[in-house]
């Protein structure tokens, strides 16, 4: 911060005196600047202290001079004399008193370039300090960094180094933590909130603010590269910055950010965009883990999906699901926010006891009836959803490693304690198997008219399909279409009848669906009709069809 024109008079070897407006001496000096012109202000930016001899001015143009350099924006004006002028003229001093200019005096033995070198050593030190406080704040963030709760604590942080606020954004712009120094946002309902420092789980006040910030942050994610962008309003200064791909921070203070205050913020970015880029690994393995207990459970092996989790300190929910299929641009921040890894408020849903698995290309979600709306309603801020019927049962499943445990039996407490190199001899659980693929058909199927949630149970003319025999049913779907699913190429010629069908013939509209282009569609329809000998024209096939689908 520049030194203030008080500080630089106070300067005892500069034997300056303040004739004039001494009312301004606190204003800032920006630099000092030595001109004989009797108009130097197109060569000023303003902030400086002007040093003049006076050697073309004269009494008469003292109001016009002082006028001018007011209107530039001068600190202060300095008067040497002893050369042009035995004295600083009176009416100079007039006109700087009448303006509110402070005006200097600067005897014959004091030369300017005296005064420019002590105004550049105190900026000098002035900039030397701020770097030290923002070398000082670096190294508390990175402290912070290290924390358990690293991006929680990184926030909290940084809110009190700007004395302002900060807020951590999923991708979707949903607030995971909050934190204010300023004091302002603080309520009855903040359980949160202490003297001039609240944290912890977003109040009303962080999440109208990140509401507010839903246009910004949209720019800032179909920006071509990544950026920041930074806000101002009378009140408040905001500054917006990606952190990847794993979401955005902001923060805010009633101050403008300084040179030093933006470099305090970016290295909270850097430390944040660390934080949540580190184990990224670790959570693609997690993922593959999760992606194969899926499988295991619809081949029915749901004692050994039980087992592979609880084995990795994780359990399936122990009460009936609700299948969702989520169509996400980011299934890793989908995950953390339903698991509760993310940090904030949304760590709440581990007590829930969520399942997910990436699954074709979706992120499949086994969430439990009494909290399925809670978690639908999270998961379609991250895409669309397709939601099954309710009351798919593996509870079971857990039940059995559960009974294993608590088995006298050796042998079973030998294969429970190791690792076998594969799975004992036991009958697959056909029940479960049948109702978990069937449920999460319902909920792929729900998916293709997702806008952005839609639910199997609500689908035109469930009512009607509800009267048939499930078993007779099943077997004529299987039966129409498997020269579809047996077709081997890699186009899904199925869920591409699925999104033709609904789209009700329109080509344009089950292309978009689908993201091919529609003469792609086209010909994938024609090999429909060549594999299953109908023609997809006619309005009685369509409807046996897409009966066949919905089963």
């Amino acid at each position: 911060m520049a030194p203030t024109l008080r500080r630089i008079t106070a300067i005892v070897p500069l034997h300056l005196e303040v004739l004039a407006g001494r009312n301004g001496l606190d204003r800032r000096v920006r630099w000092v600047a030595v001109s004989e012109l009797e108009d130097p202000t197109p060569f000023l930016e303003g902030g400086e202290l002007v040093l003049t001899t006076g050697m073309r001015l004269y009494a008469g143009d003292a109001v016009p001079y002082v006028s001018r350099l007011v209107a530039r924006g001068v600190t202060g004006l300095g008067f040497g004399v002893g050369l042009s002028h035995d004295a600083v003229p009176p009416a100079f001093a007039e006109a700087a008193e009448a303006a509110g200019l402070p005006l200097v005096e600067v005897p014959r033995n004091t030369p300017f370039i005296a005064i420019g070198k002590a105004v550049s050593d105190l900026l000098a030190g002035e900039q030397y300090e701020e770097i030290s406080r923002a070398f000082a704040a670096q190294g508390r963030l990175t402290r912070a960094a290290l924390q358990r709760e690293g991006p929680v604590a990184v926030v909290d942080r940084l809110a009190r180094e700007i004395g302002g606020w900060a807020l951590l954004l999923d991708p979707a712009g949903a607030v995971r933590h909050a934190a204010d120094a300023t004091g302002r946002h603080a309520g009855p309902g903040d359980k949160h909130a202490s003297s001039g420092d609240r944290r912890g789980a977003a109040g009303d006040w962080a999440r109208e603010t990140a509401r507010s910030l839903e246009p910004e942050i949209a720019r800032l994610r179909s920006a071509p590269s990544l950026a920041s962008l930074a806000l101002s309003t009378p009140d408040e200064h905001v500054v917006v910055q990606p952190l990847g791909r794993r979401g955005f921070f902001a923060v805010g203070s009633p101050r403008p950010f300084s040179p030093i205050a933006h470099t305090v913020v970016n290295a909270a970015g850097s430390l944040l965009t660390l934080a949540l880029e580190q184990g990224r690994e670790q959570r693609s393995a997690a993922a593959h883990v999760r992606s194969a207990v899926l499988r295991l459970l619809l081949a029915g092996e749901g004692r050994a999906a039980a087992e592979t989790l609880a084995a990795l300190g994780m359990r399936l929910p122990g009460e009936p699901v609700t299948i969702l299929a989520c169509d996400t641009a980011d299934p890793e921040a989908l995950t953390e926010a339903l698991t509760g890894a993310a940090p904030g408020p949304r760590a709440a849903f581990a007590a829930v006891g969520t399942f997910t698995a990436p699954w074709e290309g979706l992120l499949v979600v086994l969430a439990p009836d009494p909290h399925a709306d809670e978690v639908v309603a999270l998961a379609a801020r991250h895409g669309r959803v397709g939601v099954s019927a309710p009351g798919v049962e593996i509870a079971r499943s857990e039940s059995l490693v559960e009974d294993r445990k608590e088995s006298p039996d050796p042998e079973l407490d030998r294969a429970f304690n190791r690792v076998p190199d594969r799975v004992p001899d036991r009958a697959p659980d056909r029940a479960l198997a049948t109702a978990l693929d069937r449920a999460l058909d319902q909920a792929r199927r729900a998916l293709v008219s997702a806008s952005p949630v839609a639910r199997f149970s609500e689908l035109a003319g469930r009512g009607l399909l509800s009267l048939l025999d499930p078993a007779a049913a099943a077997s004529f779907a299987a039966a129409i279409l498997a020269p579809l699913r047996d077709y081997g190429s890699r186009a899904d010629l199925v869920e591409s009848l699925r999104a033709y069908l609904a789209s009700n013939g329109h080509w344009d509209a089950a292309a978009q669906r689908l993201g091919v282009h529609r003469h792609t569609l086209r010909y994938r329809m024609k090999r429909v009709s060549e594999l299953l000998g109908r023609d997809l024209d006619d309005p009685a096939v369509r409807a046996e069809l897409w009966i066949a689908l919905c089963l």
